[in-house]
């Protein structure tokens, strides 16, 4: 490296956003995800022994998955390489692998590679990692904002350790900014910043987890606000309602947290929960999410959930997906809110869908036999030479339009599929049935 581009470094690392000059360069400057790198657990024991195996980090940005890689670079010994999967391909794998190879025969020294982004790289790029990771020729450290089970070769996750980053907690983000203030080095220490309390509680609650989001509002409102007489930087709630502009949530469509949040939606519904099921439905919303998918969403659990138990759920469930078509957003919020609470305090029962759930999986695997000779048809050419129908038994000629008969297969006889409750209309039904049946 020549004199100016150590120059260029430098200047790049003076200017570079705040964000990035505050990342950890020890283990003891990083902060959050205790869950896996608090003192003793296995991820702090390997960096700590410098013992690293290839990983996959995974989790929502801003939640220090780059940082994590910076302290492994700073800790290890291992020759440290650092690669983007949107700038780099095959080309650039194959000079580290080389490179590599080479380090390892002629000094006997380890390489690790820090691929960010990993799951920008296609399956070919992905399969040329592998026997250099198989091999033990490089170390590799995958990270990524999707799903690595979507996104990346199982024959990389096979052969690698997982960790889940989450978002980080406001008394994290907290600790950070603070950090951030404090430091005259790398922060903002310089700046004489008065952070009002209040402005850092909502900064802290609305930075969603994302620790870069939160230093990136912090910076704009030092660098966009004047000093006051005394030199100082005060900075109020205000300014940084202004810089943030809108709440950042953690939710993208094709990914895991798209479908934690669906989950956690309808099991509010499931369970009963209208507040709950509300919430989950504004986050939805607040991230765009496509209003015809969330009714959806709601028309199954109406049927699956609710069931028999109160039939008007799947009506109202039915006329909002329509209507949400008709209308759109921002109005459509409201009938999906009303659709959404609907199916929420109503009765459930489940027993029309895993009454059908039994019944494809008997179909599916067991000798039904064939329908019963009263049963069949009799209406085609030589039905009646076959007895088809003969013995069949009329509802309607008895009284209480009902009869008792086989309708099951023989080889069937006596099964019960639909298990009914005692919530809501199906404690009707169920009494209108032993009745009639006796069952």
């Amino acid at each position: 490296m020549d004199l100016f581009e150590l120059q260029r470094k430098e200047q790049l690392k003076k200017d570079s956003p705040l964000a990035q000059r505050l990342k950890p360069d020890r283990l003891e400057e990083y902060v959050g995800q205790e869950h896996i790198l608090a003192p003793g657990k296995l991820l702090w024991r390997a960096i700590k022994a410098d013992r690293i195996t290839s990983i996959i980090l995974y989790g929502p940005p801003g939640t220090g998955k780059t940082s994590l890689a910076r302290v492994i670079a700073n800790t290890t010994e291992a020759n440290f390489v650092k690669l983007n999967a949107v700038t780099s391909g095959i080309k650039d794998l194959k000079e580290v692998i080389k490179e590599a190879k080479d380090q390892l025969g002629m000094y006997n020294k380890k390489t690790i590679l820090f691929l960010d982004e990993i799951h920008r790289f296609n399956k070919a790029q992905q399969d040329g990692l592998l026997p250099s990771v198989e091999d033990g020729t490089l170390i590799l450290i995958g990270a990524t904002t999707e799903n690595p089970f979507f996104q990346v070769n199982n024959a990389l996750i096979s052969r690698s350790m997982l960790f889940k980053l989450e978002p980080l907690r406001e008394e994290h983000i907290k600790k950070i900014i603070e950090r951030a203030i404090e430091d005259e080095d790398k922060g903002l220490g310089l700046y004489n910043i008065n952070l009002h309390n209040e402005a850092k509680e909502f900064l802290a609650q609305r930075a969603g987890g994302d620790a870069r989001r939160a230093l990136n509002t912090l910076e704009l409102g030092a660098l966009t606000t004047e000093k006051d007489e005394n030199g100082n930087i005060d900075i109020s709630i205000d300014i940084i309602k202004e810089c943030m502009q809108k709440k950042s949530i953690n939710y993208d469509k094709d990914g895991d947290y798209h479908y934690d949040v669906v989950s956690a939606f309808i099991k509010s519904m499931r369970g009963s929960d209208p507040d709950a099921a509300l919430h989950y439905l504004a986050r939805m919303l607040y991230s765009g999410e496509d209003p015809v998918f969330i009714a959806r969403r709601i028309l199954i659990a109406a049927s699956e959930d609710v069931g028999n138990a109160n039939p008007h759920a799947l009506v109202v469930a039915n006329n909002a997906a329509q209507a949400v078509q008709f209308i759109g957003m921002p109005e459509a919020r409201i009938i999906l809110a009303q659709a959404a609470t609907y199916v929420a305090v109503s009765p459930k029962s489940n027993g029309s869908y895993v009454g059908i759930n039994k019944a494809l999986s008997d179909i599916k695997n067991k000798d039904i036999g064939g329908v019963p000779i009263h049963l069949r048809d009799q209406s085609y050419k030589g039905a009646k030479k076959l007895k088809h129908g003969l013995g069949y038994l009329y509802p309607h000629d008895y009284p209480n339009n009902y009869v008792d008969q086989q309708y099951m297969p023989d080889k069937l006889k006596g099964t019960i599929y639909y298990e009914i409750s005692d919530n809501g209309q199906e404690k009707k039904i169920k009494e209108r049935m032993k009745r009639l049946k006796k069952r």
